[in-house]
This record gives C-alpha cells, sequence and structure tokens, in this order.
C-alpha cells in the first residue's frame, strides 16, 4: 500500500521543492504492506520538510526507523533522554520504543526517513552501535543518504526487481551510516569484544583457506600486535594459537568421522603442506594424525576423553564471546 500526505509533484523538480525552503509541511511517504520475510527488507520510506514545532509521539513503531536531517534542526527524545539535533544528524526508534520528535519553532527540520525490519536487522543496530542508549549518529554523507531514499521511492511499485532495489538501497543507506558511526562511542571493553568476536567469526568461515593472522586483522581493521593483546585477554591465547586450536579441532572432527585421507584433511582445514598439518596436529594432541585415527576408533580410552574435554573447554570459550561455534 502506498500513502501519499500532501503530496508533491513526483520527480526531481518535486523532491527539489521538499528539499527546498518552504513554509507549509510536506511529505512524500510510501509505506510496502503486506507480510514479509527475510534478513532486511523496507517497511516505509519517505521524506519531509516540517512546519514549525511539527511533532511525533509519544508513540512507537513496530519496525526500526531511521530518521536524517538534510536541513534545519529539532529535539528528539527517548528512553527519558532529550537529544537537540540539527542538519548532518540522524536518529534511530527502536522497534516497539516510545519516542517523541518535534520540529524547531524558528528553523524547522527537513529529513528523509526510512523503516525497515529482517532477521538481521537487530544484529546490524547492534554493530553500528546504535541503540536505545545511543540512538543519534551523524553524517556528512547528505547528498548520498537522500539519494537512496529517492531511488527507494522511485521503485515504489510491486515486483521482486524493485524490491531487490529497494532492499540495495537500504543496505547502501545504511551502510553509509555504519561508515560515519554513532555519536557517543562504545566504551572500550564493547570494542574490544565486537573486534575478538568479529576476528572468530571470520577464523570460523575461512579456517579451511590459508588465510593468515594478519588477514584476520585485516579483516577487523586493526593492527596484529592490538589483535594479540585483545585475544590474549579474552581467550588466553594469541590469534596464532586460536587458528591452529580451531584447525586441529575441525581435523580431529574429521579424523574421528570421515574416512578422508591426512592429505584431504590437511587441505580441508587450511594447511597446504600435509607435513606442516602434521607437525601442528602432533604439538596439540601429542600424537600423529593417524595415531589418533585409530585412538578413537578403539573407544573411550583415556585420551580420548582428554580430547573430548579439550574440545568442550574451546567451544566454551567461543560461547563467551556470543559467537556460534557451528
Amino acid at each position: 500500500m502506498i500513502k501519499y500526505k500532501n503530496p508533491l509533484i513526483y520527480g526531481e523538480a518535486g523532491l527539489r521543492e521538499w528539499k527546498g525552503v518552504g513554509r507549509m509541511e510536506k511529505a512524500y511517504e510510501l509505506e510496502f504492506g503486506g507480510e514479509k520475510s527475510g534478513s532486511l527488507y523496507v517497511n516505509c520510506c519517505g521524506c519531509s520538510k516540517t512546519e514549525p514545532r511539527h511533532s511525533f509521539g509519544p508513540a512507537w513503531k513496530p519496525h526500526y526507523l531511521i530518521h536524517y536531517i538534510l536541513s534545519g534542526k529539532g529535539k528528539f527524545m527517548m528512553e527519558g533522554k532529550t537529544y537537540p539535533l540539527e542538519t548532518g544528524y540522524g536518529f534511530v526508534i527502536m522497534p516497539e520504543e516510545l519516542a517523541f520528535y518535534q520540529a524547531d519553532e524558528e528553523d524547522p527540520w527537513t529529513y528523509v526517513w526510512v523503516g525497515f525490519s529482517g532477521t538481521k536487522a537487530k544484529e546490524y543496530m547492534a554493530a553500528m552501535g546504535l541503540s536505545v542508549e545511543h540512538p543519534i549518529f551523524a553524517s556528512e554523507r547528505s547528498e548520498e543518504l537522500y539519494q537512496a531514499v529517492k531511488d527507494m521511492m522511485e521503485h515504489n511499485t510491486y515486483g521482486i526487481a524493485n524490491e531487490l532495489r529497494r532492499t540495495g538501497q537500504l543496505a547502501l543507506f545504511l551502510s553509509i551510516i555504519a561508515e560515519s558511526g554513532p555519536v557517543g562511542e562504545k566504551n572500550q571493553g564493547d570494542w574490544a569484544n565486537t573486534y575478538v568476536s568479529k576476528a572468530v567469526e571470520f577464523i570460523q568461515g575461512n579456517y579451511c583457506n590459508p588465510i593468515k593472522v594478519t588477514d584476520v586483522a585485516n579483516y577487523v581493521c586493526i593492527n596484529r600486535s592490538y589483535l594479540y593483546t585483545l585475544f590474549q585477554n579474552s581467550l588466553g591465547m594469541s590469534p596464532q594459537q586460536f587458528l591452529m586450536t580451531f584447525r586441529i579441532t575441525k581435523a580431529a572432527e574429521l579424523l574421528q568421522h570421515t574416512s578422508l585421507s591426512v592429505e584431504s584433511i590437511a587441505l580441508s582445514c587450511g594447511y597446504q603442506d600435509p607435513l606442516v598439518f602434521a607437525k601442528a596436529f602432533r604439538q596439540m594432541k601429542e600424537m600423529s594424525p593417524s595415531v589418533y585415527r585409530k585412538e578413537m576408533k578403539k573407544g573411550e580410552t583415556r585420551k580420548n576423553k582428554k580430547h573430548l574435554e579439550q574440545v568442550e573447554e574451546f567451544i566454551n570459550q567461543i560461547k563467551r564471546l556470543g559467537v556460534s561455534s557451528s
């Protein structure tokens, strides 16, 4: 369903009109109805040049709703806090959280907004550092944010092509905000846990490739020495030790549950040289891969139980970071 509120003449001229100076409230709003599912999708989007002191709320929305201020100023209130905002700032309303916002009396704001949902929406907001406690962000890329919303509105009809187009523009809109970062940075402990969690996720997804610690550090955008410090503080081991432990743990599972050759298992766990793999395996398990496979076939031997305890403790370390061990 598409809703029009004080509709403008659509197209470049109309969009320039609401983006420019005017006295009366002008808004163009689209709502995309129907049951939807997926990792990320647009619920609604729009743009508005508001009247002086024009307000919304206190009320809540069933989805995430981001406003970005193109010009003017106003205030946003949530969780008992008031945020005076102006051009270049934005705010996010979390699902089912009471919020209130109001345009300034003398310099009312003009803004774009996007409402969205999806199974990954909460994860993305958290990764971007946006939450009930930190709902404000700033960005100097107003034209790009405006163009993303404009494109969503131009592709407003039913059909998979337009739906994918809107989703793509939503991802672009969020990526621009993510690059700018929230106002009121997360504390050092929060960032440290995020870096380690993302590094662990990268290793989990790429242990089968010949990655190095440098690749992990580059992925999370920090230097190798800082990554080393974070891993030592969080897991009590270096990134290199974690990478090796994860690979050998996966190799041990393959030795126990498959009939793959030792060479194939080495390649499957990121080791290009079977001899290097055998040396790393012996260092951790105190026996060669082939002997380990024989031991596992004997049943609940002492070393078998020791291995299971090691695996369980390693998985628990990963879970403490809030990362899936699968």
